[in-house]
């Protein structure tokens, strides 16, 4: 019987590569991602290795935890002040204590006047402290005053200058113009590490500029004298300074931030995990069907080996076997070629843009082994179990039957499907509802997951009608009526191969319907409550808001026309007890009106010097009244005792406390982010916004823009996921492809002699390969219209989910749902060409002999 199985494996190639190509791109999938975050990771522990191979002892104020607001990953910073510099070079066992100033920040104007960009390194304005052996001078010297300043290879090639260049850099403060003296490399000859941004300033502006204050530190790099090591020394200046301060060896330092990358490299993983399941989820009704094909073809042959003495569990070991061999085939090619993603991906994470990792050797690690062949092997298995257990139930009878195996009812599986869809949308809307705690996010993939089975398990029942309905559009030829009955004659295998395509389209229509209504959101919140004709702002996915100079709030409010303008400043205060986003409004009325802020309680006016407001929501929880006392610390003042002079109602656009002009010097960056300005009645909108633009030329990384300009600005980030989520599940999508190509390739098999007939009474090649093409479009827009309801009901679940989180508006993507059913034509065209081709080349005579 193995021997027999393995024959037929083998005369089959053809049908063994299909069958295992879905495996082959899910594995290859699996093993690359695991493949790219092992390499990742042992090249970030080179890298932090070797940024802390001169560090024994760092010592700074331990930082406070994230803030409560509009932005959890801001931190209170706290800086090291000279005193404590003095105290530490005064310990016992320190040999050298090195005032250290490193903050991110710092952002270089290129030489075509844009700012140098980064995803993910840091942009890091630092105090000069000389050279060492991980950094040295490549060209120039180091800087000598406060108006010349250094910067790393890296840096100079993106922003195109060399020695000698006057060089615009924002910090802390607006633009200002530095000579470039010197450039650095790090050992190795590297532009930079890890791809970061390094300016390094004099000793004398570096703090002012970084910091926001003169003469303080965000560190102090200590050097064990002598007979000591860094823990010795490290517990004796723990000692000193107290609980205040987080004292670290560098061995330390390097261990944590190494945690941190692959923590973030860990997150990364599992997104290309997610997308790999999707795939093999995919691949699994491509087997599923191949194999209900084959023992279908083989019915005959099956039954002749039931007649001569096999047993049922020799039947079900048989088709088992050749999912094995498949199985290891698709698992060992994909490990092969996920090596090679993965080590491509590495490459391309290491030298592409602004990036400059040195990679470490590419290894494999045993995760990428173990979860290729485990889940190739099971997901093979799994999806050749029921044809399996099919090919037990043939009756050796049936060796003596002309005819095929006649389709079953659908009524089991329509009561099952039915079972599962709505289980699976129970346990969807209890974990978008957060009713399952701590594993509501797994309720929501698997109540995703459930659904998606049971809409494949009820897509037989839907296939004959819907099918008909749209072969109908087609059925205008001999073809295509020949076509369109092809394609509703087995409504179990038209649906698993369009549920294949269902899955990839459903998934990236749903995601498309919570953009596109939150798109719609943004916009109704910014027609029903903004008012401001004009918004200045930088763009919205960077890590640091963007700010502009102070100045331009009295140039702007003198604009002829400008009848309101105020600028907000952003920060973190300490203050009810924990860390908070704070803003800071030059004019509350002006703000009020043009964002519709109406009074709760109390009144929304200008603040005096300790006077503040708050929002209701959180005044609430906090139990506060007007008139109550509020503890306010910023980063560079005092704790102060405010009093709250009004609460305003709930609003979309603004939340938290509201401070006092009189505080902006006591902010971190004492430069607003965001300005509104309200035009006259009559005046051109676009000639104020021409002036305002230029008034911010020395702020790059803001624009003005008129309400629909921003809020286009502000949606732009949800494109770039989009694309994003489409290239990634574009590999399902090609999945589906192959499955449909797969179906009917052994399907123009399968009726070999039934071809042959058609050709024999007249039906020419052209016409041959039109009736396969038009098979495959009614399925592959099957599957594309299944998916396409399936994906907006999906989005609609998780719009309604969010609704308290600022999605007030649910809109469908029309106009991506049109392409996407376009695109289902389009697939069935390209998956139609081999299968028609193959038709096409049938022989007449030997078609039908056939036997």
């Amino acid at each position: 019987m193995l021997r027999a199985t393995l024959k037929s494996v083998l005369s089959r190639k053809l049908r063994l590569v299909l069958s295992g190509l879905a495996v082959v791109l899910g594995v290859m999938f699996v093993s690359g991602a695991f493949v790219l975050t092992d390499t990742l990771g042992r090249s970030f522990d080179g890298l932090f290795a070797t940024a802390f191979q001169n560090t024994d002892v760092t010592v700074s104020v331990k930082s406070t935890g994230p803030a409560q607001g509009f932005d959890d990953d801001q931190k209170l910073t706290a800086t090291v002040k000279p005193e404590t510099l003095e105290k530490v070079r005064g310990i016992d066992g320190v040999a050298k204590a090195t005032g250290i100033v490193s903050a991110d920040g710092a952002r270089v104007i290129g030489s075509n006047g844009k700012v140098i960009t980064s995803f993910g390194p840091p942009r890091l304005g630092e105090n000069w402290t000389g050279e060492n052996d991980l950094v040295k001078l490549r060209e120039g010297r180091a800087p000598q005053s406060g108006t010349e300043v250094v910067m790393n290879a890296g840096l100079a090639k993106s922003a195109g200058v060399k020695v000698g260049d006057q060089v615009g850099v924002l910090t802390t403060q607006p633009k200002k113009t530095f000579t470039l003296v010197g450039i650095t490399e790090y050992s190795g000859g590297r532009d930079s590490l890890g791809g970061s941004m390094v300016v390094s300033f004099h000793e004398s502006v570096a703090a002012e500029l970084m910091l926001g204050t003169p003469n303080v530190y965000s560190s102090v790099d200590v050097k064990a004298a002598a007979g000591k090591t860094p823990e010795q020394v490290r517990d004796s200046v723990r000692a000193a300074l107290g609980d205040s301060f987080e004292v670290k060896t560098g061995a330390e330092l390097q261990k944590a931030q190494t945690a941190g990358a692959k923590e973030a490299l860990g997150f990364f993983n599992k997104i290309l995990l997610g997308f790999a399941g999707v795939a093999l989820f995919v691949g699994t009704f491509l087997i599923l069907n191949t194999f209900s094909i084959i023992v279908a073809q083989r019915t005959r042959e099956l039954a002749l080996m039931r007649a001569i003495g096999a047993s049922r569990k020799q039947m079900i070991g048989s088709v088992l076997v050749e999912a094995v061999l498949i199985g290891l085939f698709a698992s060992a090619v994909g490990l092969g070629l996920g090596i090679g993603v993965g080590s491509l991906l590495a490459w391309v994470f290491g030298n592409v843009g602004s990036a400059s990792l040195e990679l470490a050797g590419i290894g494999v690690p045993p995760a990428a082994i173990i979860s290729a062949f485990s889940v190739g092997m099971i997901i093979t298995l799994v999806a050749a179990l029921l044809p399996a257990m099919r090919a037990s139930r043939i009756p050796p009878v049936a060796a003596l039957q002309e005819a095929a195996t006649p389709d079953r009812p659908l009524t089991k599986v329509t009561v099952v499907g039915s079972l599962v869809t709505a289980g699976g949308a129970t346990l969807l809307l209890l974990g978008l509802n957060d009713k399952l705690g701590d594993s509501s996010l797994y309720g929501f993939f698997g109540g995703v997951l459930l659904a998606f089975i049971g809409i494949a398990l009820l897509t037989p029942m839907l296939a004959r009608p819907i099918v008909g309905v749209i072969g109908r559009l087609m059925a205008w030829s001999v073809p295509g009526k020949l076509g369109r009955l092809n394609s509703a004659r087995n409504p179990r295998r038209t649906a698993i191969t369009a549920a294949a395509l269902m899955v990839g389209i459903a998934l990236i229509t749903g995601v498309n319907t919570v953009f596109t209504s939150a798109e719609a959101s943004i916009q109704k919140i910014a027609d029903k409550e903004v008012n401001a004709d004009l918004i200045i702002s930088g763009d919205p996915s960077d890590e640091r808001p963007a700010t502009f100079d102070p100045a331009v709030i009295d140039k702007t409010k003198a604009i002829s026309g400008v009848t309101g303008f105020s600028a907000d400043y952003f920060d973190v205060a300490h203050a009810l007890g924990e860390d908070r986003s704070v803003t800071i409004m030059t004019d509350v009325p002006a703000y009020a009106k043009m964002f519709k802020l109406t009074a709760k309680e109390g009144e929304i006016r200008a603040l005096g010097p300790d006077e503040v407001l708050y929002d209701e929501e959180r005044a609430k929880e906090k139990g506060l009244h007007v008139g109550a006392t509020i503890e306010v610390q910023l980063a560079r003042g005092q704790p102060r005792q405010m009093k709250l002079v009004g609460i305003y109602a709930k609003s979309s656009t603004t939340g938290g406390l509201i401070l006092p002009t009189t505080l902006i010097g006591e902010l971190q960056v004492a430069q607003p982010s965001w300005g509104y300005v309200d035009v006259a009645d009559g005046v051109s909108v676009d000639g104020v916004r021409k002036q305002v633009d230029a008034l911010l030329a020395d702020s790059p990384e803001v624009t003005v823009a008129n309400r629909n300009d921003f809020v286009q600005q502000q949606t732009s980030a949800f494109d770039t996921v989009l694309l994003m989520v489409q290239i990634l599940l574009a590999l399902a999508v090609l999945i589906a492809v192959l499955g449909i190509i797969n179906t009917l390739a052994l399907s123009v098999l399968e009726r070999t002699r039934e071809l042959g007939l058609l050709r024999a009474i007249g039906l020419g090649r052209f016409q041959s390969m039109r009736m396969i093409t038009v098979e495959a479009i009614v399925i592959s827009v099957f599957g594309a219209l299944l998916g396409v309801v399936v994906g907006s009901g999906l989005g609609a679940a998780i719009v309604r989910a969010l609704k308290d989180d600022g999605f007030s508006t649910f809109a469908m993507p029309w106009t991506a749902m049109g392409t996407y059913l376009a695109l289902g034509a389009g697939i069935g065209v390209i998956a139609a060409i081999l299968p028609a081709l193959r038709a096409a080349r049938v022989n007449v005579l030997q078609a039908i002999s056939y036997e």
